[in-house]
């Protein structure tokens, strides 16, 4: 197996940040790296596929795994069939002592392909990584300071 790992401290509250994450019909307004269709509840599939500044990711259908409101999204990803490249991508969201929030994004990969894919895309994958991770904290921030940190209306809840 094999893990790419990013994470970023954000000055926003946990509830600004997971209504951020898991608001995918917002992603255009804010995050240049990808784009997601569907809901952040466990058991469904997603589409998520490259936004404009992504390079050459692949569009997929992976399946949410996990749900907990304001600390973690979870889903996982097969390109094309299960064992061939594998990906269990994780949004983990940690509250720290100021009020703010550190943004853990990571996905583990395994399957048969997962060197040579990784050889060819891999710095690209975290450079998308970190490219949503600024993204997001730029957007929660911009909330967090105009007085938006509640956590009303939030588009998704967890499956009971």
């Amino acid at each position: 197996m094999h893990e790419l790992h990013t994470s970023i401290d954000i000055d926003a509250p946990p509830e600004v940040v997971w209504r951020v994450l898991t608001d995918f019909a917002s992603y255009p307004e804010w995050n240049d790296y990808t784009r997601i269709e569907g809901e952040a509840v466990e058991g469904t599939t997603l589409r998520v596929s490259p936004g404009p500044e992504a390079g050459r990711s692949p569009t997929f259908t992976p399946e949410v795994r996990r749900t907990v409101p304001n600390r973690e999204l979870r889903w996982l990803g097969h390109l094309f069939v299960r064992g061939l490249f594998d990906g269990e991508h994780r949004f983990e969201i940690d509250p720290l002592d100021d009020g703010g929030t550190r943004f853990v994004q990571s996905e583990q990969f395994s399957g048969v392909l997962v060197r040579p894919i990784l050889w060819l895309v891999g710095g690209d994958t975290e450079a998308n990584f970190e490219g949503v991770n600024r993204a997001l904290k730029a957007r929660a921030e911009s909330l967090a300071a105009d007085g938006d940190d509640t956590a009303d209306d939030e588009p998704t809840q967890a499956a009971a």
